[in-house]
């Protein structure tokens, strides 16, 4: 340190260097703070401009897009309105075709309820005309039924007398034979009595024996004026020969499958032909 400067006033200039250095700094801040904001406000000018041609182009987007759905809107509203009158329009058409319908559907109803009536008091008369008809019929067959139960009676008392006078006589093997019939109304008695089975013929003087009932008869000779005849029997394969009997006269035989025996009785005697019925028992079974 010189000795010949005062230390006051080598403080006061260290302080003035300071100060100056300071002033200094505070300038350099200053000029570099208004650069900085020089730069931000270019920026921002920058930014406001580019926003501002943003919304430019915005509005002017939204004024596009709203000028075009104000005419999807008008659009729309035409086609509703259209669609409105159509509706109203179908509507009443409808309304007309379904009163037309109803009017149609009202008179084809009343035509056939018409047309049921009469078919109604047509059956009616019918139904009653048929059962004038039934009762007129009731009438004839009650009064058929009365005269048919009269002649049952006199039939069944007939035939009660006819079968009082049948008559059993002896076969020619000796057996008690049953009822004798004569003539066809006899015979018909011994059906309706139902003892036997009874089966009627008319045989020819042939060649080859005939079928009657479950045997055959072949009828040999005749002799009409003395009402006599000759006929062949054959039954389990064995032939009996029957000769020189009388008209009315049982000819009786066995065969394998009934206890009591065959029964031909030959009521009338022709010019080479007899006639008659052949007797059967009811229950057939084999004789031991």
């Amino acid at each position: 340190m010189n000795p010949n400067v005062p230390a006051s006033s080598g403080g006061s200039g260290m302080k003035i260097a300071i100060l100056f250095g300071a002033v200094l700094a505070l300038l350099a801040a200053n000029i570099y703070l208004f650069y900085q904001v020089k730069q931000i406000d270019t920026e921002l000018g920058k930014t406001r401009d580019a926003l501002s041609a943003e919304i430019s182009k915005m509005k002017e987007t939204s004024s596009v897009s709203v000028q075009s759905n104000r005419r999807t809107v008008d659009s729309l509203k035409d086609q509703l309105e259209r669609a409105q009158r159509l509706v109203s329009s179908a509507a009443g058409q409808a309304r007309v075709d379904a009163s037309k319908h109803a009017d149609d559907l009202a008179a084809k109803l009343a035509a056939e309820q018409v047309k049921q009536q009469a078919a109604l008091h047509q059956e009616i008369s019918k139904v009653a005309d048929d059962t004038s008809k039934a009762n007129t019929q009731i009438a004839s067959v009650s009064t058929e039924v009365g005269t048919v139960k009269t002649d049952v009676a006199n039939t069944k008392s007939e035939l009660e007398k006819t079968i009082s006078d049948l008559k059993r006589t002896t076969g020619d093997l000796g057996v008690q034979s049953g009822l004798i019939a004569t003539n066809g109304k006899e015979l018909t008695a011994l059906r309706a009595l139902g003892e036997r089975n009874y089966y009627d013929f008319k045989l020819l003087k042939t060649k080859a024996p005939q079928k009657v009932g479950d045997i055959s008869v072949l009828l040999k000779k005749v002799d009409s004026k003395k009402n006599r005849y000759t006929i062949e029997v054959l039954a389990d394969d064995k032939t009996v020969e029957k000769r020189d009997r009388s008209v009315n006269e049982p000819i009786q035989f066995y065969v394998s499958k009934a206890r009591q025996p065959y029964e031909i009785v030959v009521n009338s005697v022709g010019k080479d032909q007899i006639a008659g019925y052949l007797a059967t028992p009811k229950v057939q079974q084999v004789r031991n």
